[in-house]
């Protein structure tokens, strides 16, 4: 019987090995054609019961969604039957993170996306596939525009959605240079293949799945260099993303992109009630883990392992946090005896950070029930107390009794794109929309305009984000300064970019990077404006 789809390429694979998840190690405008291509698989493979048409990006649903996708909800088409594979295989994982990869396109978070996938898998098979399922599955994340250009490349019909993801994991894989891969081809292919046989609704596709991987080995340099000519292909984020941080950005912007692709360090938070960094490099080099500083309180681990190995983390006496965001703390200055607000509060980094350097009344506000738990849990491993509060930063009256002294310091670590952090969270940048940002900018304006007021006079509030973008940050500075006469702008980091692709030395005030948080920075993008009382 001949197949339904036409690839590049025929022939059979042979292989028989079962490996393991262990890996071998841990522009110009898109020509009309690229464009014709992308559009024909992503109609097609994406949205298949809805006409193509420009009122949403192919990659997500109307409104994104932070909650897995549960098995009830999903398409008919994504309901998939039992899997019968080894979950040791790698095969088992790409089909894993093939099914994540598919929750996100429909909106939802990876995260959640991941814990949805854990949770549906055969008993007791997750644990042996965690570690291998999210590595494939951020991975993609990350290359997931080069993948669909591949695919819209080497397949003439759009094959179904669990095919597609399948094939984007596969090719997100085989994409990276075979000395650094984390498998070699020869088992990508194989068990891409044997995972999309074990699946009885797709097994007709296993042709299709080997010759289009085969295709891509052996055109590979030519391939990945033609899709270097679609600049969506190239960078792999969506157009407006690319075009809004050229705007912002002109210097720079391709070291912001390529940077956002990269996995960012390890970076710890070392307890000042307990250790110093000092103190603490040498527990790490007694253990024989390599480190460096990053900051006052920072430490970056070269090698990035899970917390439970890292010496004195059960014991609060390290924890982890980028060091851009410990920066929040540090600038915040608050002293011995000051009444303090973390507002948005969760999961409770800085909360813990603002305990460690000074003895504080301090209130951390958060709007959501479950997350503000995590605070506690954060705060129980300190060893640290604070007054967890539940409630909407915008509104006050519903969670601060007027009779209260107003705040020496408040933090106001507000909701924003997070395109500061898109190098941990590859998919947000898949999941947002460029209509998004207005709509956060007003909220953030909402937010500060309601803490202002609980501000006594003198005090100051910092203002953060883990943005990016100017509407988010600087602009954002200028327009609550301009709109509150007794606001005083006093020196802050303003915009950090991240990592070495940092704002440039004489940029404007407010651009510009703020001071190294260690002899070798690296850190997310974030912006900080802080502003005293008169």
């Amino acid at each position: 019987m001949s197949s339904p789809f036409f690839v590049s390429m025929s022939g059979r694979c042979a292989f028989t090995s079962v490996p393991l998840l262990t890996p071998r190690c841990a522009p110009p405008p898109r020509a009309p054609k690229q464009a014709a291509d992308r559009a024909k698989l992503q109609c097609a493979q994406f949205a298949p019961r809805a006409p193509c048409g420009p009122p949403l990006p192919w990659f997500m649903t109307s409104k994104p969604s932070t909650r897995p996708v549960s098995p009830s909800s999903r398409p008919r088409e994504l309901r998939l039957s039992a899997l019968h594979l080894a979950p040791e295989s790698l095969g088992f994982a790409l089909d894993c993170a093939a099914q994540a990869v598919g929750a996100v396109r429909l909106g939802s978070a990876l995260p959640a996306a991941l814990q949805a996938v854990f949770v549906s898998a055969p008993e007791g098979s997750a644990a042996a596939a965690r570690g291998a399922v999210q590595d494939i599955s951020y991975r993609t994340m990350r290359r997931l525009a080069t993948a669909d250009w591949l695919i819209a490349k080497l397949v003439r019909k759009a094959p179904p959605p669990h095919v597609a993801n399948l094939l984007a994991c596969a090719l997100a894989l085989l994409a990276d240079a075979e000395e650094t891969a984390a498998y070699s081809p020869f088992t990508v292919v194989d068990q891409a293949v044997n995972a999309i046989a074990a699946r009885r609704e797709f097994s007709f596709a296993k042709g299709l799945v080997n010759a289009v991987l085969r295709s891509f080995l052996r055109e590979r340099d030519a391939l990945l260099a033609a899709a270097q000519d679609d600049e969506v292909a190239r960078w792999n984020y969506p157009a407006w993303w690319i075009d809004a941080v050229r705007k912002a950005w002109p210097d720079n912007w391709q070291d912001v992109l390529a940077t956002g692709n990269t996995q960012g360090p390890l970076t710890l938070r070392v307890n000042a009630r307990h250790s110093t960094v000092d103190a603490y490099l040498q527990v790490l080099q007694n253990h024989h883990i390599d480190a460096t500083r990053a900051g006052d309180h920072a430490v970056r681990l070269t090698t990035p392992m899970p917390v439970d190995r890292i010496p004195g983390f059960d014991d609060g006496i390290v924890s982890v946090q980028d060091a851009g965001a410990q920066l929040a703390a540090e600038w915040l200055g608050a002293r011995d005896g000051m009444r303090v607000l973390d507002a948005c509060a969760a999961p409770g980094g800085k909360t813990g950070h603002l305990l460690e350097l000074a003895n504080l009344e301090l209130v951390a506000l958060e709007s959501d029930a479950s997350r503000a738990r995590r605070i506690g849990e954060n705060l129980q491993r300190l060893g640290l107390n604070a007054e967890v509060r539940i409630g909407d930063a915008g509104a006050p009256a519903k969670w601060h009794d007027p009779l209260d002294r107003p705040f020496d310091r408040i933090l106001a670590d507000v909701p924003c794109s997070a395109s500061g952090i898109v190098r941990r969270h590859p998919d947000i940048r898949w999941l947002r929309r460029a209509s998004d940002i207005p709509a956060l900018v007003a909220e953030q304006r909402r937010i500060l305009a309601a803490l202002w007021p609980l501000v006594k006079p003198g005090g100051e509030l910092l203002y953060v984000t883990c943005s990016i973008f100017p509407d988010e940050g600087e602009l954002q500075a200028q327009w609550f300064g301009d709109k509150y006469q007794d606001a005083v702008r006093l020196d802050a980091p303003g915009q950090l970019l991240p990592t070495a692709a940092r704002a440039p030395a004489g940029a404007p005030d407010g651009t510009r990077a703020g001071p190294d948080t260690g002899s070798n920075p690296d850190h997310d993008g974030f912006f900080y404006a802080r502003f005293q009382k008169r």
